[in-house]
């Protein structure tokens, strides 16, 4: 599977970078919204149990895992936030790739923004978390954290459907057997023909 329309590496980085700035402006807009309309801890139904608001701070990560090293947590997102800068300016020429990675920077971006900026402190701020369905996980998440999942599941798609950073394919393993015998074939050919020629030399030479 290849991207039809690859990207110069330029190109993909500014889809990278525009696509991050808008989902970090979109969950930073919902975080300042759910913490100015509503009340911590307090669900309000917006389609019954399927979908409520619930305002919380997550100083760990999912299911507040971790409450106590949320420095670590602000050391792993800024990890991972230049590892998909340095991916998007050296590496993606693929346009899916380049939204993918866009997407899932900005994700990556709204909850360490979190972190380094939030109460208590630098480095150590709780995530604002206010999106709960309780029909499908007791987890309370964000914007962030659904364009991080999104993402994740897209990336995985992608690696397993072969589509590289740089818009070419991987050659399916039936493609390169059928490639590797033609080559054998063709080689084989011109062996027996080499052979051939060189009896028929010496007979005439004799």
């Amino acid at each position: 599977m290849t991207d039809r329309a690859p990207l110069r590496t330029a190109a993909a980085s500014t889809t990278i970078a525009i696509l991050a700035v808008l989902v970090l402006a979109a969950d930073q807009f919902a975080k300042q919204l759910a913490l100015r309309s509503l009340e911590f801890q307090t669900p309000v139904p917006v389609l019954g149990e399927v979908l409520q608001w619930y305002l919380v701070l997550n100083p760990g990560a999912a299911f507040s895992i971790g409450e106590g090293v949320t420095w670590i947590f602000s050391i792993a997102l800024a990890v991972v936030a230049c590892a998909i800068i340095w991916i998007g300016l050296t590496r993606v020429g693929s346009r899916i790739w380049a939204v993918v990675l866009g997407l899932l920077l900005g994700g990556v971006l709204g909850n360490l923004t979190d972190r380094l900026f939030r109460d208590p402190g630098f480095a150590v701020g709780h995530v604002v978390d206010f999106i709960s369905t309780p029909w499908m996980m007791p987890a309370i998440y964000n914007v962030a954290d659904i364009f991080i999942v999104c993402s994740m599941i897209t990336v995985a798609a992608l690696t397993l459907f072969g589509v590289s950073l740089d818009g070419s394919g991987r050659k399916t393993v039936a493609e390169a057997a059928a490639e590797s015998a033609a080559d054998e074939a063709d080689a084989a050919e011109t062996t027996g023909d080499g052979t051939t020629d060189g009896v028929d030399d010496r007979r005439r030479e004799s």
